[in-house]
């Protein structure tokens, strides 16, 4: 009788707990749908309509993701396609296509998450989100990532987001704060990264973050920071500051040492580059352009050992550098042109070097072309050494300026009021948030993908794969000594083979024959900034293979890339596909060009230097196995071509930089023209197809130039948006063409059409079903 009893105990405890743990687990499923309700049903979110599993179980996309633990959600990332060109119309409402609806309720949208009461991670990203950050958002109390960027937000970031005290990475980057920036983040004791770029913050930089000793990364860049900048040195695990295009001014602060990247170019600074900078032994990246520095040149920041980007270019440093000036060898770009530096440029810094440097605008004692007289720089020197007349002068400019401001006082007065009430329509502002329920609404403008990427390691996410030297031994047993059995195809760019590694990871290996011979030191200067060419929508090197005999000072005229093996073909393949489970569809084609464009956008904004003449076409277009798109060949000019001065080369020219870019948009126009008329039309040329675009302007003329899959999958609306961008990005006129920004925005919203109108669709059908 124990015994059955005991049993019975047993069994009640197990069904009792199943019970508990289905009930847990359909509690969070329906928050996840409330969520979802919320959000107004996006795009990147239409698999769950489908999904009757697990939520915990549903596979993450690169969209979406979700993570549990003990039936709980921890994770939840959303990345929507919500872009908007920034505009000047701000009106305090929603705006319709760029962000939620005016029902929208962002702070019933918050007491619906903080539900989530394990959540750890949560980012919603590019979503349309819009209006004040409510106070309410304490209540996610186990918070340890935060990223809203890319939305559309604005007033105050919310003191009650300090009573989070688990958080370790909060991202408010790409929206409209407006108000001050927040001066009690000293509360987040566990905070590593801070950033909230492009920005409306006005005010001085705050000085409670200086008592934040966890921090790694702080990045305040475009924004309206003035004034002084405090000591930094207390911070000694930050790694990363960013603080670009503000107006901060004073003296450069004293910096922790172990800084690997500094951006305060666009700024006001004074004085000169303290000898502190010569201690940052860890510094990679320093960039100091665009202020008003002046002094001599520290030529320790030259040899520092890990430098490899030095930036300080259009300040007013004077004297000459040292003939005998150390370069560090892993120094790849210098940039001191626009200065008032005079005598030779130092060997380590000539033409014979291995590194892009740029001096043009100085007074060197070469190249005189690009160099202003020597009058001019020692005028400046001079003046340096002796301001006090300057000095005085400023002063009675002041006091002059101050008499005339105080006889015209009264006047401002008046006209500052009726200043004032037109204001809104000349420029508008943004309100400043008292409560919680304040209605607001605000355009904005994703700048996706060209952000420079933190080094640290970054919660909830995982960083991309370490690039490695392989021996070329390594690739000869991945490729079976280079059978013609691994052949994947050759080029002007060299032969590709498949590989298989050690590991069993599949890889693809172009042997790639260099047309000028270089260094091995040179070439690997050029590897290391390929290398650093990470995107989602890229297909990642893994690593190369330099034949070079072993002779470290060799010249080498062959080296290998090792990128990931991506399995599904090119876009090319793709869009003659007959079969009907393969052929893409407009919306598919969207998605796949957007990818594309993300990544382009990035190599001309987000690298250092910026890649262009990325060989684009559909061939270089590859699919995995879920249809995400991946660019390949790109950035092949760093490795293939002479690195070319930047400077315009001649009067009423293009700079060099504008010339690539332009290319690249160029170039990218008749993907999107192959992906309006398919290959076989394209297969004519590019003439035929220039000829061929005033068919676009007709309904007669689509029919007969246009993809039939393209007409039945997609609307006159946004097949209107994608030509008239294609027309734009070929025409002959390079001046006429548009920014990749622009092209970006164009097929995103191109993209947001067809999605609102095949739910219309999906919406009429199921209600005459009905």
């Amino acid at each position: 009788m124990g015994h059955s009893n005991w049993f019975l105990v047993a069994f009640l405890s197990w069904v009792f707990s199943v019970s508990r743990t289905h009930q847990l687990q359909s509690s969070q499923t329906g928050i996840l749908l409330q969520i979802r309700k919320h959000l107004e049903y996006p795009l990147v979110l239409e698999n769950w309509n489908k999904y009757n599993g697990d939520f915990c179980n549903l596979a993450p996309t690169q969209h979406m993701s979700i993570t549990c633990q003990n039936n709980s959600v921890t994770e939840l990332k959303i990345m929507g396609d919500k872009l908007s060109k920034v505009s000047s119309e701000f009106n305090g409402f929603a705006i319709q296509n760029q962000t939620l609806s005016e029902s929208f309720s962002f702070d019933s949208f918050v007491v619906t998450l903080a539900r989530l009461s394990t959540l750890r991670v949560l980012s919603l990203v590019s979503l349309g989100i819009w209006g004040p950050l409510p106070d309410k958002i304490h209540r996610l109390s186990s918070l340890e990532l935060l990223d809203l960027s890319s939305n559309f937000m604005f007033g105050a970031v919310p003191q009650q987001l300090s009573r989070l005290v688990n958080l370790q990475s909060l991202t408010l980057d790409s929206n409209f704060f407006n108000d001050t920036p927040p001066n009690w983040l000293d509360s987040l004791s566990k905070l590593r990264v801070l950033s909230l770029r492009n920005n409306r913050l006005k005010g001085q930089f705050p000085s409670s973050i200086c008592r934040i000793r966890t921090l790694t990364d702080i990045a305040f860049s475009h924004n309206e920071l003035f004034g002084r900048l405090p000591d930094l040195s207390t911070l000694t695990s930050l790694h990363l500051l960013d603080l670009r295009d503000n107006h901060l001014d004073y003296e450069l602060p004293p910096m922790p040492k172990g800084l690997s990247t500094v951006l305060l170019n666009n700024n006001s600074f004074t004085g000169e580059i303290l000898d502190q900078f010569d201690k940052l032994n860890q510094l990679q990246h320093l960039d100091l352009s665009f202020n008003l520095l002046r002094g001599t040149l520290p030529s320790a920041l030259f040899s520092l050992p890990n430098i490899s980007y030095l930036n300080l270019a259009s300040n007013m440093l004077t004297g000459e550098l040292p003939n005998h000036l150390n370069c560090g060898g892993k120094l790849g770009f210098v940039d001191i042109s626009t200065n008032r530096l005079s005598g030779l440029l130092p060997y380590c810094l000539g033409t014979t070097s291995n590194r892009v440097v740029k001096f043009g605008g100085n007074c060197l004692s070469i190249d005189s072309q690009r160099q202003q007289p020597q009058s001019y720089c020692k005028a400046a020197y001079k003046e340096r050494k002796s301001p006090m007349g300057k000095e005085i002068w400023l002063l009675i400019t002041v006091i002059g300026g101050a008499f005339v401001m105080a006889l015209l006082f009264l006047g401002i007065v008046i006209l500052c009021r009726r200043y004032r009430t037109r204001r809104t329509s000349e420029r508008p502002t943004y309100p400043k948030v008292v409560q919680e329920t304040a209605p607001a609404g605000i355009s904005s403008e994703l700048l996706a993908n060209a952000r420079l990427i933190s080094q640290s390691a970054k919660i909830g996410t995982q960083g991309a794969p370490v690039h490695k030297v392989f021996a070329l031994e390594e690739l000869e047993e991945a490729t079976d000594n280079f059978n013609k059995s691994m052949f994947l195809g050759g080029g002007s760019l060299g032969e590709m083979y498949k590989g298989r590694l050690e590991n069993g990871t599949y890889v693809a290996i172009r042997s790639l024959a260099l047309h000028k011979k270089y260094s091995v030191r040179n070439l690997n200067l050029r590897l290391d900034l390929l290398s650093k060419l990470r995107h989602p929508h890229l297909v990642g090197l893994l690593g190369h293979c330099i034949d070079a005999g072993g002779q470290d000072d060799s010249t080498v005229d062959r080296v290998f890339l090792i990128y990931e093996y991506v399995s599904n073909g090119n876009f090319r393949t793709h869009l003659s596909e007959s079969s009907p489970e393969m052929v893409l569809t407009w919306p598919d084609r969207l998605v796949i060009l957007i990818g594309v464009a993300k990544a382009v956008h990035f190599l001309h904004t987000g690298a250092m230097p910026a890649s262009f003449s990325n060989r684009l076409k559909t061939n270089n277009i590859l699919l995995d196995e879920h249809r995400i798109a991946k660019l390949s060949d790109y950035g092949m000019s760093i490795i293939t071509e002479g690195f070319e001065s930047l400077e315009g080369k001649g009067d009423g020219q293009k700079s060099w930089h504008m010339t690539r870019l332009e290319d690249d948009v160029y170039k990218f126009g008749f993907i999107l023209l192959e992906s309006l008329v398919g290959p076989i039309v394209s297969g004519k040329g590019e003439a035929f197809l220039l000829n061929e675009m005033s068919s676009f302007g007709s309904q007669d003329g689509r029919r007969r130039i246009v993809d039939p899959i393209v007409l039945t999958t997609s609307t006159q609306e946004s097949l209107s948006i994608v030509i008239s961008i294609t027309n734009k990005c070929i025409s002959p006129q390079s001046s006429a063409r548009p920014s990749f920004e622009d092209v970006l925005w164009n097929l995103q919203y191109a993209a947001q059409v067809q999605a609102s109108a095949d739910s219309d669709q999906k919406s009429d059908a199921a209600s005459s079903h009905s």
